[in-house]
C-alpha cells in the first residue's frame, strides 16, 4: 500500500516570518530524494525545501504569498509502500469555487487584505503580475476605477452637489491622474525596516567620521592581486577593511561588543559582517568569522565566495548570525559619506566606508608643507553610546586609519 507524508516547513528557520514563494514542483511529479520541492522566502534569505524521499507529489496545502509558521505544513507526498508501486497519475487538489476560497488559494497576502478592505473580488481582475497573476496595485486600480464611478457628477462651477461632497482620504496612495504605482513590501524589506527602527528606537547612535588615505593599499592591492587573481582570488578594498578593523579591535576592544542592562559583553571573536546589496531586494550582511585569525588572502577569499552566493540567492541560514561588528562599504554605491550608519543590533559599532576620490591634500615632505592629490575616502564609526563614548570611538578610528595608511609593501 501507499503512504502519505506531510512536507513541512523548518522548525528552525532563520529570520522572523516565512513566506512561499515558487513550488518548483507540480501535483503528480514523481520526485527523489533531496529534489528541491518548493522555495521559503524570509526577511534575510530563500531556502528550498526538499523532499524527505522517493515519492510523488499529491498535494499542494500553501500556495505563492502564504505564510508559513514553522513546522507548518506545506503539502503532500505518497510514497511506495511494502513494495506496491505508486500510480504516475494523481488528480489535483480540487478547489472550490467560492471566491474567498480561491482568494485564500491563489493570491497574495497583500491581495487578500484589499479584496477584505475593499470589497473587491480579484477573481474579476485582469492580473498585470507574473504569469497573469492579480497583484495589490491592480486591486488599488480596481478600488480607484469604482471610487471615480461613484463619485457625484461635477456642476458647471467645478464642486459636487450640495451635501454630496467626497473628500479624498488622507491614507490614498493613488494620485487622481493615475501617475502612481504600489508596491507591495517584500518580507526582506519588511524586516529591515523594523529592524532599522528597533535599533534607533533601542540605541543612542553617535558618528564620527575620518578621512582616510588609500595610497598605500591602493600599491599592495596593485602588486598583489594578480598573483592571488591566479587562485581564482578577487582582491578587494573590503578585505582590506576588515584586516584593519581587526587591528583596532586590538586597540579597543570594547567596540567588539554587546550592551546588557548589568554588563557590557565584549567577544574575544572578530565576527565580521559585511553588508551586502542586492539590488532592490534590499541587502544581507554575511558573517566572516574569526576574522582575527584569517590573512588577507583568505579572508578575501571568504568574502569573493559570500558575495557571490548572496547574490545567487544561495547564502545558508547560519552564514548570516554570530556577527559582532558590521562593514557598510556603501562608498561603492556612490555616496561620500552616509550618517548615521544604522547599527545592526545587538552590535554595538558598525564601519562605514565612502566612495574612494582623488582630493587635494596638505603633506609635510622635509619639514615643508607640499600640495599633493591623493585617494581619500571618508570612513565612519557609529556607535552604540550606551557601550562606547566619543574617546573609544576616535582612538578605534585612529588605528584603524593608521593600518591603512601604513599598509606595509
Amino acid at each position: 500500500m501507499a503512504n502519505s507524508i506531510e512536507i513541512n516547513a523548518p522548525i528552525e528557520q532563520e529570520g522572523t516570518k516565512a513566506v512561499v514563494r515558487n513550488w518548483l514542483k507540480q501535483i503528480g511529479d514523481h520526485v527523489k530524494e533531496g529534489d528541491a520541492l518548493v522555495e521559503l522566502e524570509t526577511d534575510k534569505v530563500t531556502q528550498e525545501i526538499a523532499a524527505p524521499c522517493d515519492g510523488i507529489l499529491s498535494e499542494i496545502a500553501m500556495t505563492d504569498g502564504d505564510d508559513a509558521t514553522p513546522g507548518a505544513t506545506l503539502g503532500r507526498m505518497i510514497v511506495p509502500g511494502n513494495g506496491v508501486a505508486v500510480e504516475a497519475t494523481i488528480a489535483p487538489t480540487q478547489v472550490q469555487s467560492d471566491p474567498a476560497t480561491r482568494a485564500k488559494t491563489h493570491y497574495s497576502p497583500a491581495v487578500r487584505q484589499a479584496a477584505r478592505e475593499y470589497g473587491i473580488d480579484p477573481a474579476a481582475l485582469t492580473g498585470s503580475g507574473k504569469d497573469g497573476r492579480v497583484t495589490r496595485a491592480d486591486m488599488e486600480h480596481a478600488r480607484e476605477s469604482d471610487t471615480l464611478m461613484a463619485s457625484p457628477p461635477l456642476s458647471h462651477s467645478g464642486s459636487a452637489e450640495p451635501g454630496n461632497v467626497q473628500l479624498e482620504s488622507p491614507a490614498s496612495s493613488v494620485p487622481m491622474d493615475g501617475r502612481a504605482r504600489i508596491v507591495p513590501h517584500s518580507t526582506m524589506r519588511l524586516s529591515i525596516a523594523k529592524h532599522m527602527a528597533q535599533s534607533l528606537a533601542t540605541a543612542p547612535q553617535v558618528t564620527a567620521v575620518f578621512e582616510a588615505d588609500f595610497t598605500a593599499i591602493m600599491r599592495h592591492r596593485e602588486i598583489h592581486k594578480e598573483p592571488m587573481k591566479a587562485l581564482g582570488i578577487n582582491l578587494s578594498y573590503t578585505a582590506y577593511f576588515l584586516v584593519a578593523s581587526v587591528a583596532a579591535m586590538k586597540v579597543v576592544p570594547e567596540v567588539n561588543s554587546q550592551w546588557h542592562d548589568e554588563s557590557l559583553e565584549i567577544f574575544e571573536d572578530v565576527n565580521i559582517g559585511v553588508g551586502i546589496a542586492l539590488g532592490e531586494k534590499g541587502l544581507v550582511a554575511p558573517v566572516i568569522r574569526q576574522a582575527q585569525t584569517l590573512s588577507l588572502e583568505k579572508i578575501a577569499g571568504r568574502l569573493q565566495d559570500l558575495t557571490n552566493r548572496a547574490r545567487s540567492n544561495s547564502l545558508k541560514g547560519e552564514e548570516l548570525k554570530g556577527g559582532t561588528f558590521t562593514i557598510s562599504n556603501h562608498g561603492v554605491s556612490g555616496s561620500l559619506l552616509a550618517s548615521p550608519i544604522i547599527i545592526n543590533q545587538p552590535q554595538s559599532a558598525i564601519l562605514g566606508v565612502g566612495k574612494l576620490e582623488k582630493r587635494v591634500v596638505v603633506r609635510e615632505v622635509d619639514g615643508v608643507d607640499a600640495i599633493q592629490i591623493r585617494p581619500m575616502a571618508y570612513v565612519s564609526l557609529t556607535i552604540d553610546h550606551r557601550s562606547l563614548d566619543g574617546h573609544q570611538t576616535n582612538s578605534w578610528l585612529t588605528e584603524f586609519v593608521r593600518t591603512l595608511e601604513n599598509w606595509p609593501q
